[in-house]
């Protein structure tokens, strides 16, 4: 009866042995699961099919660092939205033309070869939409950034939004 008792113990501790791997590999894979929280948000664009298409083809040559900050994709997921590093620079494709082009307030500039309409927001942080190209391209840099990445950002995409936008007027 003692060699019974014995096992039965053992049976006992092998059974919270092997439970206790399976509850942290559980809490591990939730954990994992929750990693949203950290990502950045921002507002998918609605356009017109032929520049969601074009908008797909930018996603696929967008550098994996921009400025030294990793990329760093915003909640939701799509290819019509990208960013890098935190707090987060932000591209949005496919964005309607911006009523601050007509503003006296607005700055335009051309970076490499891309043309851009440059605003200054009330929080401090800059939006820049390309101009130019068959799909607007908005790229935000929040204010904790703006010092220190200056132009760096808009340098990164000159290339591939070269390559993937062609230049014309978006409708």
């Amino acid at each position: 009866m003692n060699s019974f008792r014995h096992r039965r113990r053992l049976g006992r501790v092998h059974r919270v042995l092997v439970g206790a791997p399976a509850l942290s590999l559980l809490v591990a894979a939730v954990a994992g699961c929750s990693t949203t929280d950290d990502a950045p948000e921002a507002a998918v664009p609605t356009p017109e099919a032929s520049v969601t298409k074009l908008c797909r083809n930018l996603d696929k040559v967008l550098p994996q660092k921009l400025d030294g900050f990793e990329r760093n994709d915003p909640e939701p997921s799509s290819e019509l939205t990208a960013a890098w590093g935190s707090p987060a620079i932000i591209l949005r494709c496919g964005v309607p033309w911006p009523d601050a082009a007509a503003d006296n307030d607005s700055n335009p500039a051309t970076v490499n070869g891309v043309e851009w309409i440059v605003e200054e927001l009330d929080s401090g942080a800059q939006r820049m939409t390309t101009g130019s190209r068959l799909a607007y391209i908005e790229v935000t840099i929040p204010k904790d950034q703006v010092s220190r990445v200056g132009a760096g950002p808009l340098v990164d995409l000159a290339g591939p939004i070269k390559k993937a936008i062609p230049k014309g007027i978006a409708d």
